[in-house]
């Protein structure tokens, strides 16, 4: 049973290829951006389910003997990071939100 690779550009594609500030007329203005804040979030949600899909049809394959030890732990690992970064975006999102509300008016 083969398994599809998560890659970190799959997993935040939207987030890392975004435009540089000052790379052109519309930076600033979200032209040029394929989607907004939140569908770059919504993608990035989908990758983690994804990889953790990935990793328990992973551990369920090593069970019965169908999938290798070495594929299986790769597939856990693969997931564990993709959680870890989600965890990291949200922390500094709230830490942004935070910021904010410090913010007097």
């Amino acid at each position: 049973m083969p398994l599809d690779p998560l890659t970190l550009s799959n997993a935040t594609g939207a987030v890392l290829n975004r435009p540089k500030p000052g790379a052109g007329a519309e930076s600033g203005t979200g032209a040029g951006m394929t989607g907004s804040f939140g569908d770059a979030l919504s993608r990035l949600l989908d990758g983690v389910e994804q990889s953790s899909a990935t990793a328990n049809t992973a551990v369920t394959g090593m069970m019965d003997k169908s999938v290798d030890v070495h594929d299986a732990m790769i597939a856990l690992q693969r997931e564990e990071l993709s959680l870890q970064l989600t965890i990291q975006i949200r922390n500094k999102l709230v830490s942004a939100y935070q910021e904010i509300m410090r913010m007097p008016i």
